[in-house]
């Protein structure tokens, strides 16, 4: 990328709302997520699912969310919130050794998921 695309693209990614920024990037890691706890497209879905990597972007969302909720307002929060508690009952479920209630990914920050 040159110097003058890389300009380009900061003026653009300024005049996307805040709001937009956050539910971009939180899509991104609930994608992440749902593939690595083996949900993905396709027959062989489960051959990625990797729990360790699952755990890390699913507590990554959690801190997202938490963190932007009050400033997002329930319009973005709520889909958002949904989705985290989806993916934290899908890791438990896709998980052969369940955490304590708690312990699970990003139940830090959100509280106990079952």
């Amino acid at each position: 990328m040159s110097d003058e695309e890389s300009v380009q693209a900061l003026r653009d990614l300024s005049d996307v709302p805040a709001a937009e920024v956050v539910t971009t990037l939180a899509v991104h890691l609930m994608t992440a997520a749902a593939i690595r706890c083996g949900l993905g497209d396709g027959p062989d879905a489960r051959a990625d699912l990797d729990l360790a990597e699952a755990r890390i972007l699913i507590t990554a969302l959690a801190g997202l969310v938490t963190a932007s909720a009050s400033d997002l307002g329930p319009q973005h929060a709520a889909p958002l919130r949904d989705g985290l508690s989806a993916l934290q009952r899908a890791f438990a479920e896709a998980s052969d050794i369940p955490d304590s209630p708690g312990q699970g990914p990003g139940e830090s920050l959100t509280g106990p998921v079952r």
